[in-house]
């Protein structure tokens, strides 16, 4: 197990209400969530790009010129900093994406690793929205790593279930990528839940030399979660994407809170946290 743990912050995430919940969505609230994260701990900044016209502010957006000036933003207001784009689309047309990814070149991109059903269900014993299908085949998979090899762009598989996990290890196996870099995704409904037992398991489906962290969705219960991922030597991850909620259940002001809280479980934890120059040596 490395002692340094490098802290990642999913500062906005896509579809939370601007006007209800802290999460930002110009280039200038980017930016300074960012800072704000940055300056808790995290070295790597996961961001979605959201529509900027006035209402629609909770709607993705995948107009490269909006990614190119918040990444801008990011990188002059954080030194340094890793950028850690999204790429998930439901469908398999992910043309937004890899524009996105061209024009601003981030160090890092989520690829999600394989097809989840995406379902809820609410307590009425309906549907929370209709039964959806994020469309990840291995053809989609593929044409997204072209696009990351030739922009120099690390990818980070998004496991959302064991299945998806162990299939990433089959990329490597047929040289689709030569080193595996897995974000476990839990909390998610119809995915793996979050579930501190389930990470020992895990961890045996990937390779030793695989860099590995999590993505707890959720409230409170996450956080005893985080600590074991940081006890097992994985990175970590938190933002107001992921959870509005501190360990004694109190909703978050915003990122860096979050990353505050995380950090110490790392401290806690034995653990000492990356500097961006040490992100990078460890993560690119």
């Amino acid at each position: 197990m490395s002692d340094k743990v490098v802290v990642t912050c999913a500062v906005t995430g896509v579809l939370t209400d601007p006007r209800q919940h802290p999460v930002p969505v110009t280039p200038e609230e980017m930016a300074a969530a960012s800072r704000e994260a940055y300056d808790a701990g995290a070295s790597v900044i996961h961001m979605h790009f959201r529509q900027q016209e006035p209402g629609k502010g909770h709607l993705m957006c995948w107009e490269p010129v909006i990614a190119a000036e918040i990444a801008d933003a990011v990188r002059d207001a954080c030194p340094g900093v890793i950028l850690n784009f999204t790429t998930g689309t439901i469908s398999r047309d992910q043309r937004g994406p890899i524009d996105c990814i061209r024009a601003a070149r981030p160090e890092i991109a989520a690829c999600n690793a394989g097809s989840l059903n995406y379902l809820k269900v609410k307590s009425d014993g309906t549907w929370a929205w209709p039964p959806m299908l994020f469309e990840n085949p291995v053809e989609k998979i593929e044409e997204l790593l072209a696009v990351m090899a030739e922009t120099g762009t690390r990818p980070e598989f998004e496991c959302f279930d064991t299945g998806i996990v162990r299939s990433v290890e089959m990329y490597k196996q047929v040289g689709m990528i030569d080193r595996a870099d897995v974000n476990l995704v839990m909390g998610v409904a119809s995915g793996m839940a979050c579930d501190a037992d389930l990470l020992p398991i895990l961890k045996t489906y990937m390779s030793p030399d695989t860099r590995w962290q999590a993505t707890l969705i959720g409230r409170q219960e996450i956080w005893p979660v985080h600590r074991k991922v940081a006890e097992l030597g994985g990175n970590l991850r938190t933002g107001v994407e992921d959870t509005f909620y501190l360990p004694d259940g109190s909703r978050t002001s915003g990122n860096g809170q979050l990353i505050e809280t995380i950090v110490k479980i790392a401290e806690d934890a034995g653990r000492t946290v990356a500097s961006p120059e040490e992100a990078r040596e460890l993560f690119l």
